[in-house]
């Protein structure tokens, strides 16, 4: 059979299960888009590239599948770096395909000609240019399975005008086989089944005779797969559980034992467990900086036994007594086995009982949606009866309950900034893969697109954006493209007239000399939404503001919301740099 490049791209995104790509057309990449016009794909304009990206990551983290977004050459692709790189951090596969000049040019400054290849290699878990039509045939099907097996991560393929017009020939199209699944047995450094069975049994061996075990999850085994797995072993062996930023929803929030996030804005309880521990069992984690502080106080007295997919991460930043290579699910499964078929030591039980009893106190009397409220003469008298920020977020599933829909229906996504670790500490997460947030890369701008993305892939569920009023301007052309997709998103935006994260850190950490971090001007965003034809409500002055952000009539309805607080709200805990995890701020 004989196909264009651009033929054989669009075949093979809808062979692989693509329905949707969401990008911006430019010179560079018109071929791909005229062939998308006779294809089955859903194109999504957005109104910048990165924001393309963002929506590809949403589709991607809610359902552990690759999406695809599309940008053309030079200052398309550009701006599409930004998400590649924040896919990478987190770990989210996606497939990016750009548009690149003609062969011939390549090299000669040519217009809208940029080191696309050279500019990503960095950023992703792996890129390529392609040089010839045939090459397609291989390097799409190859570039779906490196995003997704292993540790997941981006995948970019730049694809210059002329190969995507050029026209080949072959016999057959790749055979490619769905539903897309990773194979475990092919990751490199993967623990063999007969040395996974002898360091499992160490594991074991450790966790039985463990008098302050912790168990520490993150964002490798935030999904459903995993999860399970974890709350299996936790009905078996009493455990206080803790989590990074990307581990949020692994376990309920609601669990008994559950004590919250770790590190630089983590519970008192969870650092204070974390540090007293004796032993750590760390599933899916890489002890990132935010989440470990001053690494020789993070957990100084405590052996840890470490799974994770990716060997690389394996005794970085921590030596670790038990080390597998494998999927949490694998190993967590068989490591249940293992601990139930063990004789009990009565003994050891009762000192991890009272352990976890210990910190479960510790959580209740110190956690409080008080926590980093201004004093009443620390409040802005420009703000006088603003919301407690805390408390908003966590009544939200409630409120949207009052308004007809069910809890389990909300999916949540969260730009970065104070709003962003508000969200961490106090929103109710109870499920993998339903709390969407850039962790490791912290890109502003991020929430309104994965927003879109998200309710694209989920979209009998409502998902709900928390943002500030520094992060929305970020991507808040994509207001259109929510508009114009009529998707079923909620954006909830706290205004307090400054950057808040940076704001509070020059107030303790510089003596409140407060450089770029308060806005001049601030833009009345209530009619920047209506103008983009999206309906709004002001919840300070509009109590049942949640009764139309929610309303189960009218599923498909975007919505925004505005909430003043008080810029001297602060976010509590807070570990200043140089600062162990323990000592953090509190008051």
């Amino acid at each position: 059979m004989k196909k264009t490049g651009a033929q054989i791209i669009t075949k093979l995104l809808e062979m692989h299960g693509i329905e949707t790509a969401a990008g911006i057309p430019g010179g560079s990449i018109l071929p791909l888009y005229d062939e998308l016009t006779r294809s089955s794909i859903h194109h999504v304009l957005v109104r910048q590239e990165q924001a393309g990206g963002f929506i590809a990551q949403g589709m991607a983290r809610t359902n552990g599948l690759p999406a695809v977004c599309l940008a053309t050459s030079g200052p398309g692709a550009m701006n599409l770096l930004t998400a590649i790189a924040d896919a990478r951090c987190d770990s989210v596969p996606i497939i990016a395909i750009t548009g690149q000049v003609n062969t011939y040019l390549i090299g000669t400054d040519a217009f809208q000609e940029a080191d696309t290849f050279g500019l990503s290699f960095p950023i992703t878990k792996h890129s390529v240019m392609v040089k010839t039509p045939e090459e397609l045939l291989t390097v799409i099907p190859e570039a779906f399975k490196i995003a997704m097996n292993g540790r997941p991560g981006p995948v970019l393929i730049d694809v210059p005008r002329d190969v995507q017009t050029k026209i080949c020939e072959f016999d057959a199209w790749p055979k490619i086989k769905l539903p897309l699944k990773d194979d475990e047995s092919t990751v490199r450094f993967h623990t063999k089944d007969s040395a996974m069975t002898v360091l499992l049994e160490k594991a074991a061996e450790l966790l039985a005779k463990a008098k302050k075990p912790v168990l520490f999850v993150g964002g490798g085994c935030n999904s459903p797969e995993a999860s399970k797995a974890l709350r299996a072993f936790t009905k078996s062996y009493r455990i206080p559980a803790v989590s990074s930023l990307m581990g949020l929803g692994v376990i309920p929030s609601s669990c008994s034992d559950f004590a919250g996030m770790v590190g630089m804005h983590g519970t008192y309880a969870a650092n204070k467990a974390m540090y007293e521990s004796d032993l750590v069992l760390a599933c899916g984690v890489r002890f990132d900086d935010r989440a470990t502080g001053v690494v020789s106080k993070f957990c100084p007295n405590a052996k840890i036994i470490h799974i994770d997919i990716d060997a690389a991460e394996i005794n970085k930043i921590l030596d670790s007594t038990v080390s597998i290579v494998a999927k949490v699910e694998t190993a967590v499964t068989e490591l249940t086995k293992i601990l139930k078929a063990q004789k009990a030591n009565v003994k050891n039980e009762q000192m991890r009982a009272v352990w976890a009893d210990e910190i479960i106190n510790v959580n209740k009397n110190t956690r409080s949606t008080d926590c980093g409220s201004p004093s009443e003469e620390e409040k802005n008298k420009s703000f006088t009866g603003s919301a407690n920020p805390r408390t908003f977020i966590a009544s939200i599933p409630a409120l949207a309950e009052k308004a007809g829909l069910k809890r389990e229906d909300l999916l949540v996504t969260t730009d970065v900034g104070q709003h962003q670790m508000w969200a961490a500490q106090y929103y109710p997460v109870e499920e993998p893969r339903t709390f969407l947030t850039s962790g490791s890369l912290g890109t502003m701008g991020f929430g309104l697109p994965a927003a879109i993305g998200a309710a694209i892939a989920n979209p009998k569920k409502r998902t709900v954006c928390f943002s500030g009023d520094g992060s929305i301007m970020m991507n808040i052309q994509e207001l259109a493209t929510l508009a114009e997709n009529n998707l079923p998103v909620t954006v909830i935006v706290f205004e307090n007239g400054t950057l808040g994260m940076v704001y509070q850190q020059q107030k303790y950490l510089f003596g409140k000399t407060y450089s770029a971090s308060e806005f001049a001007a601030s833009p009345d965003l209530l009619k920047i939404a209506e103008g983009f034809g999206i309906e709004t409500a002001d919840a300070d002055k509009d109590a049942d503001w949640y009764k139309k952000a929610f309303d189960e009539k009218r599923p498909n309805k975007p919505f925004f919301v505005r909430v003043r607080i008080d810029p001297e709200e602060n976010v509590l805990p807070f570990v200043p740099g140089g600062k162990a995890n323990i000592d953090s701020i509190r008051d």
